[in-house]
């Protein structure tokens, strides 16, 4: 239950920003958000006398199939009511994010960020970060593509290059309209332009404070798919759709500052031009990695883009500037001193992305841990210590990060159980897929062997 005053200052935006409706969005452990919509009263009323949803969210894939079979009883949940922003797609609603609370609350990623971010705040620092996604857009619906088995789906600007001028100005008018629908949204985009290949673009967010960058890129990938879906376009963030086509990434940038708002990451007199916290920060995140990928890759394509020359890491290594690293410090501007973390992918939910990041930061901050010498030049030459090799696919990532004593301390038991479960989950459905009998395996041996 909030207090009173919360719901007289939710009360007060709603009318500021003439909203009849407000969509209240919950996200499930797949990162996609889950919504009612109900009258702008019946939403204060909630934020004042408490709000409730259905547990399922926490156990069901992405065919919405539960794995966990309960009473699937509602649970006590909040209204975030610094979420709160315009509706994009009707001029008198808003959207506002909610969350799971008290103990079923510790199974969600988004609680897990906030608790971490809790942490941070007690050491007297604060977190900046930003997620960049590449996408694929179609020029068809998912119907369609179910009609062909989802093969050789039809690309959207098929003719499209790098950084195209021509793409942007033959398909400005759509661009556009994804760019006034994330402003509605208060999600501003550090840019957008196309990249490598047909219908491929890339939209970097700019640096949020806070929980606020993770609910940017939730509200990013959820409202782009449903701004394109109104335009007959399917936007796709798999990690790889096929060989031949570069793999979508979604990396993240993190930065710390300080109360006064320094930035502690920066250090101009290093020949790195970074600190020792920084340093840290880097180390935990390279140690903890292999252990606890299933947090940062949680599907089964995810792994199909983590393979050498791709511009995707194959191990935990750093290096100044260079994009082969699973970690890449940028260090231009001291006042914008970052890491950005290459690891992720476009499908990664980005509540478990930050959240790990977030985590294994801390962790390596708290125990000093070195990363060792930067990379330079191409790390996939380089050999990596068999203990620290990735994860080959899902389920072995699921069972390592089960396992994990260190995922348990840090992100807590409840959220580590069910998470892991979900990864087996995901993971069991691949395999069950792969017993199916191949159009390949009928071409070679019906009628000859």
């Amino acid at each position: 239950m909030m207090a009173g005053n919360d719901a007289e200052i939710f009360a007060s935006k709603l009318k500021e920003m003439g909203a009849q409706t407000v969509h209240i969005g919950m996200v499930d452990a797949e990162g996609a958000f889950r919504h009612k919509a109900v009258h702008a009263d019946k939403a204060v009323k909630l934020v004042r006398d408490g709000y409730s949803f259905c547990e399922v969210l926490q156990y069901w894939t992405l065919d919405e199939v539960p794995f966990r079979e309960t009473a699937f009883p509602d649970r006590p949940a909040f209204i975030d009511v610094n979420s709160l922003r315009s509706y994009p797609f009707t001029p008198d609603a808003a959207f506002c994010i909610a969350d799971f609370d008290g103990e079923f609350g510790r199974c969600s990623s988004r609680n897990v960020l906030r608790r971490l971010l809790g942490q941070l705040a007690d050491d007297g620092l604060t977190l900046y970060s930003a997620f960049e996604f590449e996408f694929n857009l179609f020029a068809e619906s998912r119907a369609q593509m179910a009609e062909r088995g989802f093969t050789n789906p039809k690309s959207f600007a098929p003719e499209n290059r790098t950084y195209s001028l021509q793409t942007a100005a033959v398909y400005g008018d759509l661009i556009d309209g994804l760019k006034d629908t994330m402003t509605r949204l208060d999600v501003p985009l550090d840019a957008l332009h196309s990249e490598l290949g047909p219908g491929f673009f890339e939209a970097p967010l700019t640096y949020s404070k806070g929980l606020r960058g993770a609910d940017n890129a939730a509200i990013f990938k959820n409202f782009a798919r449903a701004y394109f879906a109104r335009n007959g376009i399917v936007a796709g963030f798999m990690a790889k759709l096929s060989q031949s086509l570069p793999g979508n990434s979604g990396h993240l940038h993190v930065s710390l500052r300080d109360a006064e708002g320094r930035p502690v990451f920066a250090d101009p007199s290093d020949p790195h031009g970074i600190t020792d916290t920084c340093r840290h920060f880097i180390g935990g995140v390279n140690l903890l990695l292999p252990e606890l990928l299933g947090m940062v890759a949680g599907t089964v394509n995810s792994y199909k883009r983590l393979i050498p020359g791709t511009w995707a890491p194959t191990m935990p290594n750093w290096g100044v500037q260079n994009r082969t690293c699973a970690q890449r410090v940028i260090n231009d501007r001291p006042e914008a001193t970052r890491v950005e973390f290459r690891v992720p992918a476009a499908d990664a939910n980005p509540y478990a992305t930050l959240a790990f990041c977030l985590g294994a930061g801390l962790y390596g901050i708290r125990n000093r841990i070195d990363p060792g010498a930067p990379v330079e030049g191409n790390a996939y030459a380089r050999s990596c210590d068999p203990a620290q090799v990735f994860p080959r696919d899902l389920g072995e990532a699921a069972e390592r990060l089960a396992g994990s004593a260190r995922a348990c301390e840090i992100f807590g038991e409840d959220f580590v159980k069910t998470y892991a479960a979900m990864r087996r989950e995901e993971n069991a459905a691949y395999q069950k897929h792969l017993n199916e009998i191949s159009p390949w395996e009928i071409n070679r041996y019906l009628g000859i062997v």
